[in-house]
């Protein structure tokens, strides 16, 4: 199991030079990029349903992913949960992310200029002027995409009713 574990992190898990080079290869074929970021920290139904929509509005989902120490920066001493080997691996697993890559920095801006995707996804929480990277996928004339959360689903939610 951790040799196939280990095979499928080292298939879609990249680093920022390998994902550069895998969106050359995608985009020279004829493939619509879509990217999205995110924590993760618990991976849970709504996680599910909006990354499966990201993945619909093209033909590669690559799924930006807040290191340890960034999800600390965002959301306080005690998270992640789950270690950011862990989370990637998860993430990974899925059959609709064709590929995962950790960013270090607070935003993702700096590998949204890299990928340049066709579509960038966040939130419906999010107006678009608002999102990281809006400006630059608009520029280059991609789009960006809204998507509607499930209510009741939330990473924090969860870790506070486990730690009642």
């Amino acid at each position: 199991m951790i040799n196939s574990l280990q095979k499928l992190s080292d298939a879609k898990v990249l680093t920022d030079a390998q994902i550069a080079v895998q969106v050359k290869l995608w985009k020279d074929n004829g493939e619509k990029i879509v990217f999205t970021n995110g924590c993760f920290d618990l991976i849970h139904v709504g996680h599910i349903s909006y990354m499966l929509e990201a993945a619909s509005l093209g033909t590669k989902l690559i799924v930006g992913l807040n290191s340890d120490q960034s999800v600390k920066k965002l959301k306080g001493e005690s998270r992640p949960v789950n270690t950011q080997e862990n989370r990637a691996i998860l993430l990974a697993s899925l059959f609709f992310v064709d590929a995962v890559v950790v960013f270090e920095e607070e935003t993702p801006l700096n590998l949204i200029t890299t990928i340049m995707p066709d579509v960038l996804t966040k939130g419906g929480d999010y107006e678009v002027r608002n999102v990281v990277g809006s400006k630059e996928v608009l520029a280059n004339g991609g789009e960006v995409k809204l998507i509607d959360f499930i209510k009741g689903y939330s990473s924090t939610l969860f870790i506070e009713k486990l730690s009642k």
